[in-house]
């Protein structure tokens, strides 16, 4: 095949390109530092976690704050800060533990701090992506110190799950604090240095160990200080040639684990053209994943048919996703109205990352093999990511990482989550799943939530609002003196608290 001989082409001219780069530093040794340095593809957005939607963002807010909540190896919700008692349906009883109640600038979390932080969620001036997630509270009540109640407007079941914010103190909220930049949490780290955008330095509180994160937009010159000492682990965001190629090597250690970072291809549902479900469908059909994964992922990701990984609770393992097909692409563009005299031109918009920009070019191709006419424009992670968020697209491919509730798809799917409100960035709508949303919703019983949830997502699959592509391996690179660190299914940097230097 062509695509699979030109994909080959590509992979063989970066592995030459990583070797001839490697002749020039052979002679570098390690730079000893007393600290442990990750090398990141983009810059986060934010570190308050009221505001936050990125993925690299959520992993190191996770550092930095602790939440009411988090959710185990099967996505059920266990206790972190607090343990609760369920009331009634629509009363729940959260009680703080004591040990984790203290703040990096001393002060300690009581439950206004609890209240103070998800009433600032809640207001409405603040415009928080995360209010939706959270509006059956009707009302938050201070019961003593440690102990707060959550009254809801109807019973949910899932509603522990929601409470993954990371608490913040009522002292700083009300003094307009800038935690986007000056974090101040009570996570295992704290912030010491985050005066330049593409460095940020942590201080690890159990040893006072410095962990740094050193944004490198290019793979290639992440690899390059990786060998030079300069790094010490990168996480994801590699070609597979580059990981094929280091795990060859002594001096580099390779872990990989399946994960659920889920990647797909967005489509503003206001423009005339993708706005065509014969249109998305032949899109669909023209793509050839299997393809993709083997020759450019490095099999290092499995197909998707739905945002959720059919191994979740509320996943759909008996959903059949779109073959490749280019024929049937070709006849679904005519019954559209399309023609070679009359073509489809659309304009696909991503980050300047690589790898990504490589996707891009290589779905570009398959597209165009149907007649599918593609502008790739590439930009920087913020605008690029702030272009998506108001709706400036055609065409677009992004990925969800840390998935949890299946009440995702009211954040993403639902017409009243249009941003700011929510991350329906497609400007999607359609009453059906509205009305699906609304009875997964309001029904108490998780087995039968559960089943509303697997009959939207087949329905999502033929609405077609996106098109589910993978989901992404986990990848860890590290030096071979770098101990203690586990990949996770989710792809978060919890193991940081305890990885250590050799």
């Amino acid at each position: 095949m062509r695509t699979e001989k030109k994909i080959l082409k590509t992979k063989s001219l970066l592995i030459l390109f990583v070797l001839l780069s490697q002749f020039f530093i052979n002679s570098c040794k390690d730079i000893d530092r007393n600290t442990i340095a990750i090398g990141l593809n983009t810059n986060p957005i934010t570190l308050d976690p009221r505001y936050a939607t990125d993925a690299i963002s959520y992993r190191l807010i996770r550092l930095l704050y602790k939440s009411l909540i988090d959710f185990d190896e099967e996505f059920h919700a266990k206790p972190e800060l607090a343990d609760w008692e369920k009331i009634s349906p629509i009363h729940y009883r959260f009680t703080l533990r004591e040990k984790l109640n203290e703040f990096h600038d001393g002060s300690l979390l009581t439950s206004e701090d609890v209240k103070a932080t998800y009433e600032s969620v809640l207001n409405p001036e603040k415009i928080s992506p995360h209010r939706s997630s959270i509006a059956m509270i009707e009302s938050i009540e201070v019961v003593g110190r440690n102990i707060i109640d959550f009254k809801l407007l109807y019973p949910d079941p899932l509603f522990p799950g929601r409470l993954v914010i990371g608490i913040l103190p009522k002292k700083l909220i009300s003094k307009k604090h800038n935690f986007a930049r000056e974090p101040i949490g009570n996570g295992p780290m704290k912030i010491v240095d985050f005066k330049n955008d593409n460095h940020l330095k942590l201080l690890r509180l159990h040893d006072n160990k410095i962990i740094e994160f050193i944004t490198l937009k290019d793979p290639t010159v992440r690899v390059l200080k990786l060998l030079k000492g300069e790094i010490d682990l990168i996480q994801g965001n590699l070609p597979p040639e580059i990981i094929a190629w280091l795990d060859q090597k002594k001096s580099i250690h390779v872990k990989k684990k399946i994960g659920n970072t889920f990647t797909y291809l967005g489509f503003n549902m206001e423009d005339p053209i993708v706005g065509n479900i014969l249109i998305r469908n032949a899109i669909a059909h023209a793509i050839d994943r299997e393809s993709i994964i083997k020759y450019v992922m490095g099999a290092s990701a499995r197909k998707a048919e739905a945002l959720l990984p059919p191994e979740h609770w509320a996943g759909n393992s008996n959903l059949t996703g779109f073959d490749y097909n280019p024929e049937k692409s070709r006849i679904l563009i005519k019954q559209a109205g399309y023609s070679d005299s009359y073509p489809i031109r659309l304009v696909y918009k991503t980050s300047n990352d690589p790898f990504r920009l490589r996707l891009a070019t290589i779905i570009q191709h398959q597209l165009d093999s149907v007649g599918i006419e593609v502008e790739i424009r590439s930009y920087d992670w913020g605008t690029f990511y702030g272009d998506i968020k108001e709706g400036r697209f055609q065409m677009y491919s992004l990925s969800w990482v840390g998935l949890k509730v299946p009440d995702i798809f009211h954040y993403i799917f639902h017409s009243k989550s249009i941003p700011p409100y929510g991350a329906n960035r497609g400007r999607f709508k359609d009453k059906n799943v509205d009305s699906i949303l609304e009875l997964a919703k309001s029904e108490v019983l998780l087995y039968k939530q559960a089943l509303y949830y697997k009959d939207l997502q087949e329905y999502l699959l033929q609405a077609l609002p996106y098109i589910p592509l993978w989901y992404e391996d986990n990848v860890l690179v590290s030096k071979s003196n770098i101990k203690g660190y586990t990949l996770s299914t989710d792809g978060n940097f919890d193991s940081l608290e305890y990885v250590t230097k050799k």
